[in-house]
């Protein structure tokens, strides 16, 4: 769990805080767009999460709340998000009342995953929602599968949508070479400014500490704590640009043709019977 202490979960808060009103702001989340009926979760998890009508959904580690409230929008019953950046659950509340749903269809929690059982009061749900970017953040899988665990109802799953591990291994110019372990237990700190959305900003909160997790770690923590794995399926294709030699396609981005393919992104359903 350690990571220079406990300085990881500040330093990862205070980057997060900081970015919130820059990714409000941009083009990468389209807010007003979003305010008009547009947006959705990707059309790969829609398909893999089936119908939603009627079910109960928690999204952890929501940011802004866009993708939980499309589940909303998709027909589920209630929904929730949680996230430990208390300025992006004030967007997420603030768009769930711009768009018609009260506390009752779509609430949002600040919390930090790993004490999400106690913020949400012993609730389960019958969807747990993890998208994309959000593992790398945390230290320790084990204690999350278990928190995961404990938020499912019983004939209910966990759905989780990832960047696939290899990413973090591999080099940035073409994506075909290891220049990292990919079974590395030491955090990746950066202090890189800026951020992923539109153009070069001028951030103070630089500092963040992220984590390769590897996908037999995923999918044994999840086993360990109860959870029967439906499937695990592996991309070749992803939504973010991580190797300069990616050229972008009607799905997202992948390798040129003849360069040797590796997974970019993975999506994982787990049930609990």
């Amino acid at each position: 769990m350690n990571a220079a202490g406990e300085a990881w979960r500040e330093a990862n808060r205070a980057m997060w805080d900081e970015r919130v009103p820059i990714h409000a702001a941009s083009r990468f989340y389209d807010q007003d767009g979003f305010r008009a009926g547009g947006g959705d979760v990707n059309a790969f998890e829609a398909e893999e999460v089936g119908d939603v009508t009627g079910k109960s959904l928690v999204h952890l580690q929501c940011h802004m709340g866009q993708d939980t409230l499309s589940w909303a929008r998709r027909g589920a019953s209630r929904v929730v998000g949680l996230d430990f950046s208390e300025p992006a659950v004030e967007v997420a509340r603030g768009l769930a009342e711009e768009i018609g749903f009260g506390p009752e269809r779509a609430s949002f929690v600040v919390a930090d995953v790993y004490d999400a059982r106690e913020a949400l009061d012993g609730a389960v749900f019958d969807i747990v929602y993890t998208g994309l970017g959000a593992l790398c953040w945390l230290p320790d899988l084990d204690r999350w599968a278990e928190v995961v665990a404990s938020l499912v109802a019983p004939g209910g799953f966990l759905y989780l949508a990832e960047f696939h591990p290899l990413c973090d291994a591999l080099d940035w110019d073409t994506g075909t070479r290891f220049t990292r372990d990919y079974l590395a237990t030491d955090p990746m700190v950066d202090d890189d400014g800026g951020t992923y959305t539109d153009g070069p900003q001028d951030t103070v909160n630089n500092l963040s500490y992220q984590r390769t997790h590897p996908i037999g770690q995923v999918v044994t923590a999840l086993a360990a704590n109860g959870l029967r794995v439906d499937f695990l399926h592996e991309r070749d294709w992803t939504l973010f640009g991580h190797f300069g030699s990616l050229k972008p396609t009607d799905r997202g981005y992948e390798q040129p043709p003849g360069t040797p393919r590796a997974p970019l992104m993975y999506s994982l359903k787990a049930s609990k019977s």
